[in-house]
């Protein structure tokens, strides 16, 4: 079937579109057809930001974003079939995450922006969407969900790296296991901006300036680091406050370029910790952070002699690659296939994620697929 895979990551800054062709089977299949990123206007993507935690909105707000997210994305998706020259079957939509609730160490609930009925209407496809929710309601931590992909996709022994707003990883076992291990851009996106940049390009801002041994200290007191997973986090514990309350505890009057040298010794420091911690023969990145050479260079060093590789090195783009993970995990949904493997997220059973949106014709499920062992990325 043709999937069309989209989101919004947590740097906000772009819709990731991804047109597959998915072969689901217990031998599984996949073709990435097509990739786009669409950036965010300006407007909305500062509607955004201003949406999220510890910001107050308003209920009409956030309806208003709902609506407006679900049209752009039902736009990027008719956009994105044309362009590859294909009729679609499937949408899978991820959303916008702007909220993601943690007590106790457990997902209590979270949101996910971006009214797939748009989607459906523009589009006139099934869409499958809320793909969080049923990970958490089975007591998971509803993110992050690329071990699915990662263990299907990668062999054993390997970490999978996504560098995004904050940074994840999938641990191929047996067993798999994913987790956030913490910020990756979103506090040098916000260092950044502050300078008049939308972001650190190419890292030439971290790489003019010189780590703060004491700030850097400071952060990785944090008590996230040192807690076990499966866990997750987001922009709701690293926002731009808790930012400038470590700057005012340990590095009054910091400048912006060690500022930032600083927080990509904290991503490369706690990003490698966590990688290490799993004896990986090879590191696997992806992201929007792996264009930046600075950071890229920083986790590298860190890793010492454990390897790390783009997922270009194995089949797939590393832009497109969670935009892929999100039309996976619909045609999983499509097929009555679980989308987390058991554990990985915390979660004690397997379930098939997410909510199915109608198109324009009523709903045909195929009969589902008892598993998926394993997934060829083909080109």
């Amino acid at each position: 079937m043709i999937v069309v895979g989209m989101l919004s990551g947590t740097s906000v800054d772009a819709l990731d579109v991804a047109v597959c062709r998915i072969e689901v089977a217990p031998a599984a299949a996949l073709e990435l057809l097509g990739h786009t990123e669409v950036p965010w206007p300006d407007d909305l993507r500062a509607r955004l930001l201003a949406l999220l935690p510890p910001a107050a909105t308003t209920v009409e707000e956030v309806a208003a974003l709902d609506t407006a997210l679900g049209r752009a994305a039902g736009a990027a998706a008719v956009e994105a079939l044309a362009a590859a020259g294909v009729s679609g079957d499937l949408v899978a939509w991820l959303g916008q995450t702007v909220f993601h609730g943690i007590a106790d160490g457990r997902a209590t609930g979270g949101l996910q922006l971006g009214q797939p009925a748009w989607i459906a209407e523009a589009t006139g496809l099934p869409v499958v969407s809320d793909l969080r929710a049923t990970d958490i309601a089975a007591g998971g931590q509803g993110a992050p969900l690329a071990s699915t992909l990662d263990a299907l996709w990668l062999g054993p022994g390997r970490v999978a790296l996504n560098l995004g707003g904050i940074a994840n990883v999938t641990v191929v076992g047996p067993p798999v296991l994913a987790y956030d291990t913490g910020p990756a851009n979103c506090w040098l996106d916000v260092v950044a901006q502050r300078t008049g940049r939308s972001c650190d390009l190419d890292g030439a801002l971290a790489a003019s300036g010189t780590v703060h041994d004491g700030l850097l200290a400071h952060l990785l007191a944090a008590p996230y680091y040192a807690a076990p997973p499966p866990k997750t986090t987001g922009r709701e514990l690293f926002t731009a406050p808790a930012l400038d309350a470590a700057v005012a505890a340990a590095a009054p009057g910091i400048g912006a370029p060690d500022l930032a040298a600083t927080l990509v010794a904290l991503t490369a420091r706690t990003v490698a910790d966590a990688c290490l911690a799993h004896g990986p023969v090879e590191v696997v990145g992806s992201g929007g952070g792996t264009a930046n050479p600075v950071l890229r260079a920083a986790i590298a060093a860190e890793l010492g002699p454990v390897p790390l590789v783009s997922s270009d090195e194995h089949g797939l783009p590393s832009a497109a690659k969670e935009a892929v993970l999100t039309g996976l995990l619909g045609a999983l949904t499509w097929h009555g296939v679980p989308g987390v493997r058991p554990g990985a997220t915390g979660s004690a059973v397997p379930r098939v994620l997410g909510r199915i949106s109608a198109g324009a014709a009523p709903l045909r499920l195929p009969e589902p697929v008892g598993a998926v062992h394993t997934l060829e990325v083909r080109s």
